[in-house]
C-alpha cells in the first residue's frame, strides 16, 4: 500500500461575532468545510489564505486579522487516498461572503445546526471542536 498524497492547505475558522461560523461547499460536492485552499509553491500559509478568501468568497482580509489555531492533518474530503495538511487560522469578521470560483454555497451556522450537516473530516475532527471549546473567545 502506498502512502496517501498530502495536500497542503490553509483554512479559516471564520466567525461573525454572534456565535455563528462560516462553512462553504464546493460545486459538485456534498461536504461543508472551512473556506481556504491549496498553498502554492513559494507561498506562505497566511498569503495563501488571504488569496483564497478573496477568490472563493470575496473577503478582503489583512494578515493582522488572522490568528493561528494550529496545524492539523485529516483525510481529504473529496479526494480519495489523499490527506490534507492544514494550517488553520481564526478570523472574526462582519463581511458577508459572496460565493465565487468553485464555491457553490456559503452558510453561517450555529453550533446546534452543524452536527446535522455533512462535514469534511478536518472540519468535524479539529476545527469545530476548537470553535466549540473557545465559543465567544478570540482563538
Amino acid at each position: 500500500m502506498t502512502d496517501p498524497r498530502i495536500i497542503r492547505i490553509a483554512a479559516a475558522l471564520i466567525e461573525d461575532g454572534t456565535g455563528r461560523s462560516l462553512l462553504v461547499r464546493k460545486a459538485g460536492t456534498h461536504a461543508f468545510m472551512q473556506a481556504g485552499g491549496k498553498i502554492e509553491p513559494g507561498e506562505t500559509p497566511v498569503a495563501a489564505l488571504i488569496r483564497e478568501l478573496d477568490e472563493e468568497i470575496g473577503l478582503s482580509v489583512a494578515e493582522s486579522e488572522l490568528h493561528p489555531i494550529g496545524r492539523f492533518s485529516a483525510p481529504a474530503a473529496h479526494e480519495p487516498d489523499h490527506r490534507v495538511d492544514a494550517h488553520v487560522f481564526h478570523l472574526r469578521t462582519d463581511q458577508q461572503p459572496m460565493p465565487a470560483a468553485e464555491i457553490a454555497e456559503a452558510l453561517w451556522v450555529d453550533p446546534a445546526q452543524v452536527d446535522r450537516m455533512p462535514l469534511a473530516p478536518l472540519t468535524r475532527a479539529y476545527i469545530l471542536p476548537a470553535w466549540r471549546d473557545n465559543a465567544g473567545v478570540r482563538i
